[in-house]
């Protein structure tokens, strides 16, 4: 095991911590920006993370995390642990963690898809509660070096239990995630799993396969040509693919059927090119739905 010295603290605050010890096994983009939020808000915590040495090196030295090392252990006496890697690794994760955690613990994570997480959490122990987890905030591209602290400032964050669910565990989670700027939500795992298939999997599987489509048949001679439409619309192109590819995976139900409506609706269009009624109809539908959503933002 190798690890790392610890980094110094900054922006100091009196606000005693909810968890005196965080684990965060994956340093990247979200589980980056959350160190940075949870030692920005209560500086008392000791923030540990589980990562490669190089990305753990640019936690420290962006002053995410205190300590860091490349093997579980390292999160043995945390109070939160929070799994950030990609999806089929955190259920890896969880079926190895009760090993290197001997004491009592809550445990989240922040993975897109929930159904198949909450599945391999079952197999816990008693004493290591979990509560899956999914902040509906992220960027372009991932990495440490793209985390920041106010990530998650005024964005969603799904709990997923039930509804009626009260105890000491998910009042302290909806209490961690407020306090770093989030606002908790919840809902059932296949309840996430089939909205976000349509607000999230989709558009970026759509961003992707569209920017492979016209760079394939542009080059970059033709690309230099472009306006911002094709930018704006392709904007999500850049996102790692070892990340969605544990979501298509972990979620292929919800993102197939998902895929088929969008595939049946440009069916539809290329069938009624020349008369162009279809494009009329989807044109109009997407508009108001548009309005609705830039509305939405607005509030």
């Amino acid at each position: 095991m190798k690890t790392l010295p610890i980094a110094g603290r900054q922006n100091p605050s009196d606000d005693p911590p909810l968890f005196p010890r965080i684990g965060i096994v994956g340093c990247g983009l979200i589980g980056g920006s959350l160190a940075l939020a949870a030692r920005q808000r209560w500086p008392g915590s000791l923030v540990i993370a589980v990562d490669r040495k190089d990305v753990l090196e640019t936690a420290i030295r962006l002053h995410a995390v205190d300590v860091g090392g490349d093997d579980l252990v390292m999160v043995a006496d945390a109070y939160l642990i929070v799994l950030a890697a990609p999806v089929r690794q955190n259920i890896l994760i969880l079926e190895r963690l009760a090993e290197y955690v001997p004491g009592s613990a809550l445990v989240t994570d922040v993975g897109s898809t929930k159904a198949t997480t909450a599945e391999a959490a079952r197999a816990l122990p008693a004493r290591l509660r979990f509560i899956g987890g999914h902040p509906l905030a992220g960027a372009a591209t991932g990495g440490i070096d793209e985390a920041r602290a106010d990530l998650f400032a005024g964005r969603p964050w799904f709990l997923a239990a039930e509804a009626s669910r009260v105890d000491d565990d998910i009042r302290r989670l909806e209490a961690f995630v407020t306090g770093i700027g989030a606002i908790p939500r919840r809902a059932t795992p296949d309840t996430h799993d089939l909205l976000l298939a349509y607000l999230s999997h989709l558009p970026q599987l759509t961003a992707s396969a569209l920017m492979h489509v016209v760079g394939e048949h542009a080059g970059a001679e033709g690309l230099a040509l472009s306006g911002r439409g094709l930018r704006d619309t392709t904007r999500l192109a850049a996102s790692p693919s070892d990340i969605w590819r544990d979501v298509a995976a972990t979620n292929r139900e919800h993102v197939g059927a998902a895929l088929d409506d969008l595939i049946a609706v440009l069916q539809a269009m290329r069938q009624n090119l020349e008369e162009g009624a279809t494009i009329d109809t989807v044109f109009e539908s997407a508009a108001s739905w548009k309005r609705a959503l830039e509305a939405d933002r607005q509030d």
